[in-house]
Parts: structure tokens; C-alpha cells; sequence
């Protein structure tokens, strides 16, 4: 098979076209014809960057996947040849990922397809939907009638956050940058933060009645966590999906603090079919037309992973950047 490769780290040039043997099966894995793929901040980072990844680096990069079943380990049930599926399923910790005409995953890791979405959209999921899914449901415990802030509304776990969370019963408020206003207007939220223009303050009191959110989820982080933890009502939670320094505010209003990692199944192998389960609902509400993926407008093949990985740090996509074979 023809897939892109890295054998080393660096910037997005690193990519190169080689001859690789299919992959070959084996129990509780399937082998999928890769149809699509989409590029997470993740796959820039382990292209580019140490991590604690890095000593078992595959040579094939990406997680997200979509695609087409042609094998299936014996024991695999829930899957038959000829199925469309998704998920997220390598690209990491040694599992060579979709960037490729072919991939193994492990079927624990997958679900079927969402009938209503092109191979191209569903592709854009797996990895956000995940994030998201874990963030507000397992963590954050989002509830009808709950006051919900999200960080980042455009971006690709935020836009399926504010999707989900109003699927849950919440009333939403997320933020946004002036060149992104307009499509995170189209995304559902009961309201809609311009951070160049409203204060934490300002918004809090508006939104809130000055008693602040009772769960945010920040999918920016940075020096903006500290922006999510002012926002946060007293005995209130946050939670995050990168790393902070400072968490005395969490102290001083008594929150709950909830660090997000969907990696955890995939490349620790604790409790995998957590994330087929949690992608069988999500298609459900994909297909019930209460979530939708928000794509960028770039349109690249896998054999241009160097332009979409270029895209993606230029910091001009809007939605997921995705990938087709």
C-alpha cells in the first residue's frame, strides 16, 4: 500500500510517500480501507514535538479515521466486511494511523458510520466527539437546566461541545473571536461571547446574574484558564483538555477541576470499548440531525498532509481540517 510517513521529527515537510506492506490481521482488529482522515492539534504536536509518545513514534500518523471494513478477525462481532465505519483508532504509541490507503484498528475502538455524513465529514469526529463526549458527560456531569460555558466555539472540540451540551439540556453560553463570530453563530448557543469586546465580568453578570457558570469547558487553556476559573461559580467545575500552571483559583472557590485525555483507552488499553459506545450515540445524534460537524474549507488528499498540517498551524481553518484518499 502508499502511505505517508515520518522517520523523524520536525516541521510539516517531514512527510514522505512510501511502499508499505498491508496491514496483516489479527484477533479483535479489523482491517479498514481508509477513505478518509482529519488533522487534530494532536497529530502537529506528535509530528513536531517530543512527547511522552515520542520513544514509540509510528511512522504513520493520525487518529481519526473513516472507511470501510475489508477484513474481520474472526472474533469480531459487532463488524462485517463491506460496513462503513469511524473512529479513532492510532496514529500513536507505536499504532501506525490513517494516513494511508489501509489501516488495523481495533474494533473496540470503532462504530458504524453516520448514514446521513460523507466518509470526508464523519472523518472530522472520532477524536473531538471523544474529547467532547468525555468532558461534559463523564466529567463535568452536564445537566438540564445547567449554565454551561465553552471556550472556543469554532474550534474542533468546541463546536461539537456546544452541539452536545445543548443535547444534554444546558444552557450555553461559548466564546469566540471576532473573525469567527458569524460561524459560531450557526452552532446553536443561547449566547455568544466576543472575547475582544466583553470582559469575563461583563458576561458573567449578564449571563449569569453575577453568580458565574456552573461548568466550563475549556478547550483553549492557557493563559485563558485562568479567564475559565473568574467565569466559574463558587463550588462550580472546569475542565480542560491541555495542561495549566496555576490552580490556586480552583482552591479559592472551592471548584472541581477535571483534566480531559481521550488517549488514555487507545494507548493505554484501559476499557477501549468505551470509545466505540460513545461514537455508536454520537452517530445516533448525528444522524437525528442534532449534531453537525463544522469542516474547514480546505480540501486535501492524504498525499497533501504537509498542506493541511500547514493550514492547521497557520491558525486560519475554521472547523476541522479533513483529508480524503
Amino acid at each position: 500500500m502508499q502511505a505517508m510517513v515520518i522517520k523523524t521529527l520536525g516541521t510539516s515537510d517531514v512527510f514522505q510517500l512510501e511502499k508499505k506492506a498491508k496491514p496483516t490481521l489479527k484477533a479483535g482488529h479489523m482491517v479498514v480501507e481508509v477513505k478518509a482522515t482529519s488533522v487534530n492539534p494532536l497529530d502537529t504536536m506528535l509530528r513536531s514535538s517530543e512527547t511522552p509518545w515520542s520513544a514509540n513514534l509510528p511512522k504513520i500518523l493520525h487518529g481519526d479515521v473513516a472507511g470501510i471494513v475489508i477484513e474481520a478477525a474472526d472474533d469480531v462481532s459487532r463488524f462485517s466486511v463491506g460496513d462503513e465505519v469511524y473512529g479513532c483508532a492510532g496514529g500513536i504509541a507505536g499504532i501506525d494511523g490513517a494516513l494511508a490507503e489501509f489501516m488495523l484498528v481495533d474494533a473496540d475502538l470503532m462504530a458504524l458510520k453516520p448514514t446521513s455524513l460523507t466518509m470526508k465529514e464523519a472523518a472530522a469526529l472520532p477524536l473531538v466527539s471523544i474529547t467532547a463526549w468525555e468532558a461534559l458527560h463523564d466529567k463535568l456531569a452536564v445537566k438540564s437546566g445547567d449554565n454551561v460555558l465553552i471556550h472556543g466555539a469554532t474550534g474542533g472540540v468546541g463546536h461539537i461541545a456546544i452541539q452536545l451540551a445543548k443535547y444534554f439540556g444546558a444552557n450555553v453560553t461559548a466564546t469566540s473571536t471576532p473573525r469567527n463570530m458569524q460561524q459560531a453563530g450557526t452552532l446553536g448557543a443561547d449566547n455568544l461571547v466576543n472575547v475582544a469586546e466583553q470582559s469575563v465580568e461583563k458576561y458573567v453578570k449578564q449571563y449569569t446574574d453575577g453568580i458565574g457558570f456552573d461548568a466550563i469547558f475549556d478547550t483553549v487553556a492557557g493563559e485563558n484558564i485562568q479567564r475559565s476559573f473568574e467565569a466559574a461559580r463558587f463550588n462550580g467545575a472546569v475542565a480542560t483538555t491541555l495542561p495549566i500552571e496555576n490552580v490556586l483559583p480552583v482552591a479559592l472557590k472551592s471548584l472541581s477541576f477535571h483534566s480531559v485525555l481521550m488517549l488514555i483507552p487507545m494507548v493505554e488499553g484501559i476499557n477501549r470499548a468505551s470509545h466505540g459506545e460513545i461514537l455508536t450515540k454520537v452517530a445516533t445524534l448525528v444522524d437525528q440531525g442534532l449534531i453537525k460537524p463544522l469542516i474547514d474549507e480546505s480540501d486535501f488528499t492524504i498525499w497533501q498532509v504537509a498542506d493541511a498540517h500547514a493550514r492547521l498551524e497557520s491558525g486560519k481553518a475554521v472547523g476541522k481540517i479533513t483529508l480524503t484518499v
